[in-house]
């Protein structure tokens, strides 16, 4: 869906007249079901062309260890999503930088300084074949 259109052409699509299709967006706001409206910028417009998808194996995994590595994990701006995973590896990171070199300073200055860390395994995204998808119905 477009973020960015007006109520008023919301209520048209969803044949809603306007005061119902404007609470009715408020109230899921409100809920947490709409999230936030953003911009999808493209990366490599921005000089971060280089994608790399990181995967990370914990030598320790207590409560502390976790919660210290998602925290320094979240201060990253260069990572732009992390997940935990069950199973190995334990977490899933997707990266960006300018190129291979800002790519290397990253990964030896950040993320093999991250906490808990006993392994790192980059995957290079070599072209994105489904993105920005809304969610299914």
């Amino acid at each position: 869906m477009d973020g960015r259109v007006t109520i008023t052409d919301l209520a048209a699509r969803v044949q809603l007249s306007v005061s119902p299709c404007h609470r009715r967006v408020r109230d899921l706001e409100r809920a947490g079901v709409i999230r936030g409206y953003r911009a999808i910028i493209d990366p490599a417009a921005v000089g971060l062309g280089f994608e790399a998808l990181v995967f990370v194996t914990m030598h320790q995994e207590d409560r502390d260890t976790v919660a210290e590595f998602e925290r320094a994990v979240a201060a990253v701006p260069h990572v732009l999503q992390a997940q935990r995973l069950f199973g190995d590896p334990d977490y899933l990171l997707r990266v960006l930088a300018a190129d291979l070199g800002a790519y290397q300073q990253l990964y030896d200055q950040q993320l093999a300084a991250l906490p808990g860390v006993q392994r790192l395994t980059s995957t290079l995204v070599m072209k994105h074949v489904v993105g920005h998808r809304p969610l299914p119905a």
